[in-house]
């Protein structure tokens, strides 16, 4: 069986926040999915009810802590509370998936663990669902 196509190395990607461009900043960026499945088993060899409830997604990432004028830390602890449009390309180019969505800012860590570069993990809130598209 031939490998399969379209298979990618998560780097040369973009992560757009509020039309900055951030991925020089971030090390990891994935959006996740919560999709809740409520299940009852009942007393027959088949008997199964399940329910699958509405996706909520969020936007995790990891990056540098950079707390100055073109900062991501510093840009979501100064927006936090408001939506911000993100749009998360996986690979730079044409036709090369991406998605569009927007975002709950909350402030970043600040601060961290001496000798080390300063890193920082955060989950936002995604508003809605993501629309998802290829690259024009």
């Amino acid at each position: 069986m031939p490998a399969p196509a379209g298979a990618l190395v998560y780097r040369d990607a973009l992560v757009t926040i509020a039309t900055v461009e951030y991925a020089n900043q971030v090390t990891k960026a994935t959006l996740v999915p919560d999709t809740p499945i409520q299940t009852v088993r009942t007393l027959v060899p088949d008997g199964v009810v399940q329910d699958v409830d509405s996706t909520v997604w969020s936007l995790e990432l990891t990056g540098l802590q950079i707390n100055s004028t073109g900062g991501l830390a510093k840009a979501l602890r100064t927006a936090s509370g408001t939506t911000l449009a993100v749009v998360l390309q996986l690979k730079t180019g044409s036709t090369q998936p991406k998605a569009t969505f927007s975002v709950i800012a909350l402030p970043m860590p600040f601060g961290g663990e001496q000798g080390k570069f300063m890193m920082a993990d955060i989950v936002l809130p995604v508003v809605g669902a993501p629309v998802f598209a290829d690259s024009a």
